[in-house]
């Protein structure tokens, strides 16, 4: 079973957050597959990864590319795994598929936003009732990540 993360942004925005998790998830030798919940969102994530930070940027690829099983990061609106990551992230209220073939999976969702509150509460239920380890984390006023649950 995969062990499911839910991470509930309160204090900065999923452009803040993702880039970091993306980095932890890499030092661990894990690829990652991004799941976006819409096109534009792939898109700006993809420009966005480029450009985050003056000294670094991360290198990925998007599902608007033909070979991207090499990239250590896939963005994509499908359930594809193009790039056999070990690691899923599901933003942007992206519906997530079959999890187990994964080592992790994270949903980072807009604590701002109510149909993205209640996505997360359904998906906690979906799979905590599938048998995967979960927990829930919380942004607290200094950004850092608390585990509520």
């Amino acid at each position: 079973m995969a062990e499911v993360l839910f991470y509930h942004l309160t204090e900065s925005t999923l452009e803040d957050a993702l880039p970091g998790l993306l980095e932890r998830s890499l030092q661990r030798g894990w690829k990652a597959v991004v799941q976006c919940g819409s096109e534009e969102r792939r898109d700006a994530l993809d420009q966005h990864l480029w450009t985050f930070r003056d000294d670094s940027f991360l290198a990925h690829g998007s599902d608007r590319e033909a070979h991207v099983a090499d990239q250590p990061v896939v963005l994509t609106v499908t359930d594809a795994n193009a790039n056999a990551a070990e690691i899923r992230f599901l933003v942007d209220g992206a519906a997530p598929p079959d999890i187990t073939p994964y080592q992790r999976a994270v949903f980072l969702f807009d604590g701002h936003d109510a149909a993205q509150l209640e996505g997360a509460r359904e998906h906690w239920k979906t799979m905590k009732s599938a048998g995967h380890t979960v927990t829930y984390w919380q942004q607290g006023a200094d950004k850092r990540w608390e585990r509520k649950a």
